[in-house]
């Protein structure tokens, strides 16, 4: 099975690496430096909890020919930049183009590559990127389907997973998961925002952490009430006291450890303009369906110059 790695971040390279690594035969499309870098001295990522740093010696592209033939094509850019991909993707001849990250538009992007078999998916990975080598935190989970409706395809799923070390959970319904997503992670890079990527500011604001739970109740109670499904479904008791202790000791956690930084910050500071278009788009969703969010535009509004 070819497989092409469209974009070379943080989750690009560690999906990159983890299939390569399982003897997959996969390529990197990877731009600028960055490019010559991998290419010269191979991609190197540095687990954060590891002493060590992996090399590997994956081949390097740094353009997608009409011709050029994958059985599986990873787009794993920002939200912002799918848009900008989708004319070279559709002249392609692949069939199989899975998006992977944040995503509140997943149907009309699906709907944009019409000719194409569409999954979506989400890993559990991130960090930063420096000059040389990623810096990261891998969890090897992914959480990846089609939209719910759609032909199945948990076959074809377990061909590119099998032999790696990913977890792998298969979502037949990713548009719901991925609205989700965003409604938790949205109030957290409000919190980033906040403290100027320094959520250790936040580590004793109790009070602060219970209004970024109730921004993203706000947020599922809105996805609920327009008939999408609560996703993950451990999720599905949001309004619960346990969900809130859950959610707060996760936050706690976060702004007290080193964790925030890898796994919020670092995202939510270098990617601003992901951020804003996610909170926009998603913000239109509870609009159309007359959701109510004070606690979020409160959220909103005091994070001050970084959104736009």
């Amino acid at each position: 099975m070819k497989i092409l790695v469209y974009g070379a971040g943080v989750l690009g390279c560690n999906l990159a690496r983890n299939l390569f690594h399982a003897g997959k035969d996969v390529t990197l499309l990877a731009r600028g430096n960055w490019a010559e870098e991998i290419r010269k001295n191979g991609l190197r990522i540095k687990d954060q909890f590891s002493l060590r740093t992996s090399v590997s010696r994956i081949p390097v592209v740094t353009t997608l020919a009409p011709d050029a033939a994958y059985d599986v094509i990873f787009v794993v850019l920002r939200y912002t930049q799918l848009d900008s991909v989708l004319d070279t993707l559709r002249t392609n001849r692949t069939k199989n183009i899975v998006f992977v990250g944040n995503n509140v538009q997943a149907r009309a992007l699906a709907a944009a590559l019409p000719e194409k078999n569409v999954l979506f998916a989400f890993a559990l990975s991130a960090g930063h990127r420096e000059p040389d080598r990623v810096v990261s935190i891998d969890l090897k989970k992914i959480t990846i389907g089609q939209l719910r409706g759609a032909v199945s395809n948990a076959e074809l799923i377990g061909e590119i997973f099998g032999g790696t070390k990913y977890k792998v959970v298969y979502e037949p319904n990713m548009e719901d998961y991925l609205l989700c997503h965003a409604a938790f992670v949205m109030p957290a890079a409000f919190a980033c925002y906040k403290t100027d990527g320094d959520l250790k500011k936040l580590r004793r604001n109790t009070v602060y952490l219970g209004r970024v739970i109730d921004a993203n109740i706000e947020g599922y109670r809105a996805i609920r009430n327009a008939g999408h499904d609560i996703l993950p479904k451990t999720d599905a008791d949001f309004e619960s006291e346990k969900y809130r202790k859950a959610c707060l000791r996760f936050f706690k956690l976060m702004c007290a450890t080193s964790l925030g930084k890898l796994c919020a910050s670092d995202h939510a500071m270098n990617a601003i303009d992901e951020m804003s278009a996610l909170n926009r788009d998603i913000k239109q969703f509870f609009d159309e369906n007359g959701a109510a969010y004070p606690v979020w535009q409160a959220l909103e509004a005091e994070a001050g110059r970084y959104l736009r």
